[in-house]
C-alpha cells in the first residue's frame, strides 16, 4: 500500500497529465508565430470567399481571455473596407442571446423553466388545450409542438408587427405534436421567449439586451432590431447578396419579423467578447450556465445552442444564422477556450458549405492544414452552366430529329412522351416540399427557394421550356399523322 508521499506523487502526476492534455492545443498555438497564423487565416478566407463568390465577410476568433483575431474582408459602399468593427446581421445566432436573457430572469427567480408559458399571460385562451402544456423549457429546446406547417413563419402574410401581436398566435394555433416530445426548429418559439422577457422585465426586449447583456460584456456596437427592413435601411451594414450562376447579386432582404430569434446586428470585435463570456463570463450562476450549454432532452438543441461532445476536442456549442442574403456561423470550443464566428454578406446557398469555413480556421489554429471542398459555388456554377448549355444543344438536336420524324406516332406513344417530358416541371413543383423535408419541416417561400437554388432553377426552367417545344412538335406530328390517316380512310 503506497505511503503518503507516494500518494501525493500519484495525485500530482495525474493532475500534471490532465493539465497537459487540456493545454496541449493552446501551448502548441502559443509557440507559433501569431503573424504567420493570421497570414494563413487571411489566405484561407480569401480562397474560400473567391471559391464561393462571397463579396464580404467578418471574422472573430477568441482564445482564452482575449480576442485573438478580428478582421473584415471585402469592400462595400463606394469601396469602403469591411473591418472588425463593421456591423453584420447575425441572424439565428441571436437565439443564444435570447436564451441568456430568459435564463437571467430564471436566475433572479422571476421565471420558472418548467412553468407553463401561458401561465405568465392569463389573458390568453388557447383553442388547442395542449398549448397549456408548453413550458418555457420547451420553447428554449424547440420542442413546443409549434412548427412551420401549423404556424407559418417566413411565409406568414402579413408578418407580425410586434411581440404582443405574435403572442396572440397561441389562441388560434393547433400544435403539430405534444409539447416536449419532438424537436422542430421554429423561429416563433424565440419570438414568444422575447415577449416573455419583455413582459417579465418591464423593458423593451431590445433595451433589456442592451442593458443586461451587451453593455456588461462591452459589446458597445451590438444592437437588436425587430424586422429585416431595419437592416436594409442601414447604410453601415454591407448589402446582402445571393449567387446566380457564379455571379454575386445584391438584393434587399425580404420582410421578416425577427425580434427574438434573429434580430441582432453585431461586429467581429463584439462577437469575440460574446464567445469569451461563454467559458469565462459571469452572467449566469454556474448551474444555469451548465444548462445553457447543454443539449436538450430530445435533441442536441439546448437553449439557443447546439451542444456536442468530441472525444478529442471536448465540449462545443454552436449555431448557424441564415437569411436569404446574409449568413453566419459560430462555434465555441468550451474546453479549449476558443471560439470562432464568421459573418457573411451572402445568403443561404445550396452550393456553399459555410460551416466548413469554421472547420478550416479551427484547423489553422491547431496547426493543421485546412481544406476547401470541391462542393463550392464556383465549381457548381460551372457544372450548372455546362448542364444548361448541354440541355440547349440536346434540345436543338432533338427538335431537328422530331421534325424529321417519319414514323407514325400513336396516342399511347404521345402520352408517354409527354409524361416523360414533364419531369423537370414536376421537379420544380416538388422543390418546396423537398426542401421542407430536408430542412426538418422549415417551410420556405418561393423567393427563398430562388436565392437558395437559383442556378438549378434556371436549368430546370430551360429544360422545361425545351421539353415544351418538343411536346408541341410531337403533338403536331401526332395530329398530322392522325389527319393523314383519316384522309386515307375516307378516300374512296
Amino acid at each position: 500500500m503506497p505511503n503518503t508521499k507516494q500518494r501525493m506523487l500519484i495525485v500530482f502526476t495525474c493532475l500534471l497529465l490532465l493539465w497537459t492534455a487540456m493545454a496541449k492545443s493552446v501551448s502548441a498555438l502559443e509557440v507559433r508565430d501569431r503573424t504567420k497564423i493570421w497570414r494563413e487565416i487571411d489566405e484561407y478566407m480569401s480562397q474560400s470567399m473567391k471559391a464561393n463568390h462571397i463579396e464580404g465577410a467578418s471574422l472573430a476568433i477568441s482564445l482564452n481571455e482575449e480576442a485573438f483575431y478580428t478582421k473584415g474582408y471585402g469592400t462595400f459602399a463606394d469601396s469602403k473596407s469591411i473591418t472588425g468593427e463593421t456591423p453584420f446581421p447575425i441572424a439565428s445566432l441571436s437565439k443564444s442571446f435570447t436564451a441568456l436573457a430568459v435564463l437571467q430572469l430564471v436566475d433572479s427567480g422571476r421565471i420558472d423553466l418548467d412553468e407553463a408559458y401561458v401561465s405568465y399571460f392569463p389573458e390568453l385562451s388557447p383553442r388547442d388545450p395542449r398549448v397549456h402544456d408548453i413550458t418555457v423549457r420547451h420553447l428554449l429546446n424547440q420542442t413546443s409542438g409549434l412548427t412551420d406547417r401549423t404556424n407559418p413563419d417566413m411565409t406568414r402574410t402579413p408578418q407580425f408587427q410586434s411581440l404582443p401581436e405574435a403572442n396572440r398566435l397561441l389562441n388560434e394555433v393547433e400544435l403539430a405534436h405534444k409539447p416536449g416530445t419532438t424537436y422542430s426548429y421554429h423561429n416563433p418559439n424565440y419570438v414568444l421567449l422575447a415577449n416573455l422577457v419583455e413582459s417579465i422585465s418591464g423593458e423593451r426586449f431590445s433595451d433589456y439586451l442592451n442593458r443586461h447583456i451587451f453593455k456588461p460584456l462591452g459589446m458597445n456596437h451590438t444592437y437588436s432590431v425587430s424586422t429585416t427592413h431595419q437592416i436594409n435601411g442601414n447604410e453601415a451594414i454591407p448589402p446582402g447578396h445571393y449567387s446566380i450562376l457564379g455571379r454575386s447579386v445584391s438584393r434587399s432582404e425580404p420582410l421578416w419579423f425577427i425580434d427574438g430569434p434573429a434580430g441582432i446586428v453585431s461586429t467581429a470585435e463584439d462577437m469575440s467578447k460574446w464567445m469569451i463570456a461563454q467559458y469565462s463570463g459571469h452572467l449566469l450562476s454556474p448551474a444555469l450556465r451548465n444548462q445553457f450549454h447543454s443539449a436538450g432532452e430530445t435533441s442536441p438543441y439546448g437553449m439557443g445552442w447546439l451542444a456536442d461532445q468530441d472525444e478529442s476536442r471536448g465540449r462545443t456549442i454552436s449555431h448557424s444564422g441564415i437569411f436569404w442574403t446574409y449568413k453566419s456561423e459560430e462555434t465555441v470550443y468550451l474546453d479549449e477556450q476558443m471560439g470562432i464566428t464568421v459573418m457573411f454578406n451572402s445568403g443561404l446557398n445550396a452550393f456553399v458549405n459555410y460551416s466548413e469555413v469554421i472547420d478550416g480556421i479551427a484547423a489553422i489554429m491547431r496547426g493543421d492544414q485546412p481544406e476547401i471542398s470541391f462542393l463550392n459555388d464556383r465549381n457548381m456554377a460551372m457544372i450548372m452552366m455546362t448542364l444548361i448549355l448541354a440541355t440547349l444543344v440536346w434540345g436543338a438536336y432533338a427538335y431537328v430529329r422530331i421534325r424529321r420524324r417519319k414514323k407514325r406516332l400513336t396516342a399511347g406513344m404521345f402520352i408517354l412522351t409527354m409524361v416523360v417530358r414533364l419531369i423537370p416541371v414536376l421537379i420544380l413543383l416538388s422543390l418546396s416540399p423537398l426542401l421542407t423535408f430536408i430542412g426538418g419541416g422549415r417551410v420556405l417561400p418561393w423567393s427563398g427557394l430562388w436565392t437558395t437554388l437559383s442556378s438549378p432553377i434556371i436549368w430546370l426552367v430551360v429544360w422545361s421550356l425545351v421539353n415544351f417545344v418538343h411536346v408541341a412538335c410531337y403533338y403536331n406530328n401526332y395530329t398530322q399523322y392522325t389527319r393523314n390517316g383519316q384522309l386515307k380512310a375516307n378516300k374512296p
